[in-house]
Parts: C-alpha cells; structure tokens; sequence
C-alpha cells in the first residue's frame, strides 16, 4: 500500500478533489500555511500608500491511502487537477504503508480501504 500526500495550492483542492474522487476509498484535505518556490501574495498596508508580502502562502494537503497498482494513477490525476504551469504548484510525497487497521470494522490490510 502506498500513503501519497499531495500539497497544492487551496484553489486547486476543488480541481484535486473532482479527479480522485471516483479513484480512491477516501483521502483527508487538511489546510494550512506554506512557504516554498510560489510567489506569495502582497496584500496593502497602513494607509494603503504600502505593501506587505505575505510570509506564507494558504495551501491544501490532500492525504489518501491506495493499493500499489493504483499509486501512479493517482499521482497522474493529481498532478494533472493542481498543475498550473507555475512555480509553487505544490508537491507530491509517496511513502509505504505497512500495516493500516479500519477502527470501526476492525479489519486490516487491504479490506481495512
């Protein structure tokens, strides 16, 4: 089984969401703050007669456990809903699981997605 997070831009979790949904049993979206190669926001100061660049940028981490078949499918649909073309897109982690338990149903492995 793989774990694949996929942190992207908050506007494109919508997009991210459309492509996996029907791919996967289910996946968490958690939002936060980030600070990478993406341009950051300025926003105006004071008065409005200055700017401020904001430290860091709102993004969205989408988490999702998949069977290892289906891994590079959805890495592609992720890839392809967050991409813009431009610097700070986001970025996808791909880790082994080795053991995963349903709480509710109290099965395991494979059964427990």
């Amino acid at each position: 089984m793989k774990r694949i997070e996929a942190t992207v831009q908050t506007d494109r979790v919508s997009a991210v969401s459309e492509a996996i949904k029907d791919k996967v049993g289910g996946f968490t979206i958690l939002d936060g703050d980030g600070r990478g190669s993406g341009k950051r926001y300025t926003m105006r100061s004071g008065r409005g007669t200055g700017t401020i660049e904001a430290e860091y940028n709102k993004v969205s981490t989408i988490t999702t456990i998949v069977e290892d078949d289906k891994a590079e499918s959805i890495i592609s649909a992720i890839s392809d809903a967050a991409s813009t073309g431009k610097s700070g897109d986001g970025i996808i982690v791909v880790s082994n699981i080795e053991s995963i338990m349903n709480i509710a149903s109290k099965k395991s492995g494979l059964e427990a997605l």
